[in-house]
């Protein structure tokens, strides 16, 4: 699954970065409030809810810290997440999605676990098709945000 969304970011022109095991990043071209209101726009567009955003470079100023920006924003679709949640109830620790928008060396990035980690993280089994789903919701939500205009 993983590799079919690495070829599906490259064919699409979007550079896919290294990151920790079980993690797809993308590269984008804007930066991270422009790209964070991007994803929370295809968000709006879709089946999606967003339930949260979390700007943590403001809560960091907030507190009188420094800290790169970094923003999360939390979505989900209950005709996807409820099956996963009901082959591993477990899951809805890591439910719903998260993807993080953050900079790295001055080049933003978006990443989120992937569906095939969090399948492995809690041995969920029978809810294939809500995975698949899940993979491509992300790919096509993610791969949008970081589309250059």
């Amino acid at each position: 699954m993983r590799t079919i969304l690495a070829a599906t970011a490259l064919v699409a022109g979007v550079a896919v970065a290294q990151a920790a095991e079980g993690w797809v990043v993308l590269d984008s071209p804007h930066d991270v409030s422009t790209t964070a209101d991007r994803l929370e726009t295809v968000i709006g567009n879709s089946p999606a809810t967003l339930d949260a955003r979390i700007d943590h470079q403001a809560n960091a100023e907030s507190a009188g810290l420094e800290l790169a920006p970094a923003t999360v924003l939390i979505f989900g679709n209950p005709q996807v997440g409820t099956p996963i949640m009901q082959a591993a109830p477990e899951a809805a620790f890591d439910l719903p999605i998260r993807v993080l928008v953050w900079e790295d060396d001055g080049q933003t990035r978006v990443g989120y676990l992937s569906p095939e980690a969090l399948q492995e993280r809690y041995d969920i089994s029978g809810a294939d098709e809500a995975l698949d789903a899940m993979a491509k919701a992300l790919d096509t939500i993610t791969g949008k945000a970081v589309q250059a205009e």
